[in-house]
């Protein structure tokens, strides 16, 4: 871990905005696409960047704002990572936001966003808020070669039971699909009933697949030697190197996802689900949120 002070927190436009108070991350994701090159990390990943500044670099951006909106955080670095126990900067940049009444979206793995529920609450009473968690399997044994240094899936579900307590809505972003590893009928379907179960607003699927650049390639194929025996071969032989990996299971993956969320009244459209996030009303009136 190492400290910059940066010059900038928020990027976005048109009622949008997104902040990265961390770069880099400690979870280990086999997938991690923010490994990839086009990123162009100039420290080692898990050397993970903390822009120390961050509070007071927001701070005196909504300061300035005439209009609020959503600010999100998490599409590339946890904001829940090991690191923020310790230096709580979500925290601190959670409360900037509720104090200038602007709203919140938050993607994480962790289950440590329960430690912040109560602001997180507040948030939504005020403005907005959405919490988005990312299911990829529901065997935990799996889970843990997936995704190794962050709680499983069965405490994640508990952060969407705990949300939906509190009327906070949930986005479940049930991605990457690994071909060969976790795209089976029994596991979608079991993540889907408990997406269902929680009251989740919206599920964001890319096709049942997962995606590989340069850099994320290298590191997710290292990781298939070491968990999964000969499966980095027989990726090759079937994709090459394409970008797009799509399970050979995803025609009816993708049926059974499309047919669950109608039946269910979840939004299943990723852009959808995009606008819903973005969506800052100006009079928000949390009861309609399920309805």
């Amino acid at each position: 871990m190492h400290f910059v002070d940066a010059k900038t927190i928020l990027t976005g436009k048109n009622g949008f905005y997104g902040m990265n108070i961390y770069r880099g991350c400690s979870h280990e994701c086999i997938y991690c696409d923010s490994r990839s090159l086009c990123y162009r990390f100039t420290h080692p990943f898990e050397d993970i960047e903390v822009k120390r500044n961050a509070p007071e670099l927001l701070e005196s951006a909504l300061r300035s704002k005439r209009k609020r909106c959503m600010i999100g955080t998490g599409a590339m670095s946890d904001p829940y990572m090991h690191c923020e126990e310790e230096l709580r900067l979500t925290r601190k940049c959670l409360e900037i936001i509720h104090k200038y009444g602007f709203g919140a979206a938050v993607q994480t793995k962790s289950d440590r966003i329960l430690r912040d529920i109560d602001l997180l609450d507040e948030i939504n009473r005020s403005a907005k808020c959405v919490v988005q968690m990312t299911l990829t399997t529901y065997d935990d044994d799996l889970c843990r070669v997936l995704e190794p240094n962050v709680c499983n899936t069965k405490r994640r579900i508990t952060v969407l039971e705990e949300m939906q307590k509190r009327n906070i809505p949930t986005v479940v972003w049930l991605t990457p699909v690994l071909p060969y590893i976790n795209d089976t009928e029994e596991n979608i379907t079991s993540i889907l009933e408990e997406c269902i179960r929680t009251g989740v607003k919206g599920i964001i699927d890319f096709g049942m697949g997962l995606t590989l650049r340069e850099g994320d390639r290298e590191y997710y194929y290292q990781a298939l030697d070491r968990h999964f025996p000969g499966m980095k071969n027989r990726y090759i032989r079937t994709y090459g190197d394409s970008y797009v990996l799509p399970s050979p299971n995803a025609k009816e993956l993708s049926r059974i996802f499309q047919r669950m969320c109608a039946e269910n009244g979840i939004i299943s459209n990723p852009e959808e689900c995009f606008d819903y996030m973005h969506e800052f009303p100006e009079t928000y009136d949390q009861m309609t949120l399920f309805t």
